[in-house]
C-alpha cells in the first residue's frame, strides 16, 4: 500500500477481533466523493463487495448515477481481504486472522466518528457482500442508519449460500500452488476453475437460455466463458479470495455478544428505513432468505422488498453495462432517499 494512489487509509492501530485476536497495525482503505455538508447529515456509506476495491463499484456514483455526489458525501470503506486494506497479500506471510464483518463495521465505525465526525448516515447502500455489512450496520448503529438498502444480500449467510462458497474455495485451493494452507504462487488453473464455478451461479438459466450475454458483444457462449470468466479473479490474490470467502461464510448479524446467536432480536434492533432488493433470479442470494427477514423487520421505520426483475442472476444488484436495472436501482433508491 504504497506509492501514486488514489485513496486514503486510516491506521486503526492494533485492533481485537471479535474472535479474541490482536490484529497488530490494522489499516482500512477508503475513498471518499462529494463534498460533506456544514450539518454532517448527506453521508452515504458504500462498503465493497466480493473481491472488488473501490474503483470497480464507483461506476455507480455520480450526478445521473445511483448515488448522487453533488447531493451526497459517499464513503467507500474497502473490506478486509480485498488487497487495498490489510489483507493476507499485505500482512505478512504468517496466518491471516479470522475476520468478521462485525471487526469490520467496528473499524468503519471509528473512520466515520474519529476522521469525519460523522454521527448520523442518510444511507448505507450495499450489494452482496456489501448488502451484508449493510444489514450489520442498520443492526449494530440504529442510531446512526436512517435508511439502508440491501442488494442481493442478506441477514445471515444461508446455508445454501454456504455451499456455494464451498465449491468456489474447492475450485481455487485445487491448484497445485495450494499449500499446507496457504497459495504460494499465483494458481493459475485455479482461477480459471473459480471463474468457471462462478460463472454457473452468479447468472441465471434465462441469462443463459436467451443468450443475454450477445447483449455486451460477446459472440458465443464459450467466449463469453473465456473473456468475461476465466481470468476475472486473477486479478487478485488468491489468499486473499479465500479470507474473504470466510468472512462471507462466517456472515450473522445475529453471531455477536449483542443478540447472543437470536436472529430476530438483531432484526427488531434495526430502525432504518430498510429497502431489501433481492435479484429476482439471484441463485445463491436467493429471494426467499429477504422474505423471512422483511416481517422480522419489526422496528424499522418502514421496510419493503422490491425484487430487481433481472434475469441477470446475482449481477442484476452490479449492472455495470444493463442500462434496464441501473434504471430499477436509481428509482428504487431515489425514493428511499426521499422518505
Amino acid at each position: 500500500m504504497t506509492g501514486q494512489r488514489d485513496y486514503e487509509i486510516f491506521e486503526a492501530g492494533d485492533v481485537t477481533l471479535q474472535s479474541g485476536a490482536v490484529f497488530p497495525a490494522m489499516k482500512l482503505a477508503y475513498k471518499t466523493y462529494g463534498t460533506l455538508s456544514a450539518a454532517k447529515d448527506n453521508v452515504i456509506l458504500y462498503p465493497t463487495s466480493f473481491s472488488a476495491q473501490h474503483f470497480d463499484t464507483e461506476w455507480l456514483i455520480g450526478p445521473d448515477g445511483v448515488l448522487d455526489p453533488t447531493r451526497h458525501f459517499i464513503v467507500i470503506p474497502n473490506l478486509f481481504g480485498n488487497g487495498l486494506s490489510s489483507s493476507p497479500s499485505n500482512s505478512g506471510d504468517g496466518p491471516f486472522p479470522l475476520v468478521s464483518y462485525h471487526d469490520a463495521i467496528a473499524v468503519q465505525h471509528r473512520l466515520l466518528t474519529e476522521r469525519f465526525g460523522i454521527t448520523k448516515l442518510a444511507l448505507v447502500y450495499g450489494w452482496s457482500m456489501g448488502g451484508m455489512q449493510t444489514y450489520h450496520w442498520a443492526a449494530l448503529h440504529p442510531d446512526m442508519v436512517a435508511r439502508a438498502a440491501v442488494v442481493c444480500g442478506s441477514a445471515r449467510c444461508a446455508p445454501y449460500n454456504h455451499v456455494f462458497l464451498e465449491s468456489v474455495k474447492a475450485a481455487l485451493s485445487g491448484d497445485p500452488a495450494f499449500r499446507n494452507g496457504r497459495f504460494v504462487e499465483k494458481p493459475t488453473a485455479g482461477y480459471r476453475a473459480m471463474g468457471r464455478v462462478y460463472a454457473g451461479w452468479a447468472m441465471s438459466h434465462g441469462f443463459y437460455r436467451d443468450e443475454l450475454w450477445r447483449e455486451a458483444g460477446f459472440t458465443s457462449l464459450e467466449d463469453y466463458l473465456v473473456r468475461n470468466w476465466d481470468t476475472t479473479f486473477a486479478r487478485r490474490d488468491a489468499n486473499d479470495l479465500l479470507a474473504q470467502a470466510g468472512i462471507w461464510q462466517r456472515g450473522n448479524i445475529s453471531a455477536c455478544a449483542a443478540f447472543g446467536g437470536d436472529l430476530d432480536r438483531a432484526l427488531a434492533a434495526i430502525t432504518a428505513h430498510m429497502l431489501l432488493m433481492p435479484g429476482a433470479t439471484d441463485r445463491y442470494f436467493d429471494v426467499r432468505d429477504n422474505e423471512d427477514e422483511l416481517p422480522r423487520l419489526v422496528n424499522a421505520k418502514s421496510a419493503v422488498l422490491h425484487p430487481i426483475p433481472s434475469q441477470h442472476g446475482h449481477r442484476a444488484g452490479n449492472p455495470v453495462n444493463n442500462p434496464r436495472d441501473q434504471a430499477f436501482l436509481r428509482a428504487e433508491v431515489a425514493a428511499l432517499l426521499a422518505k
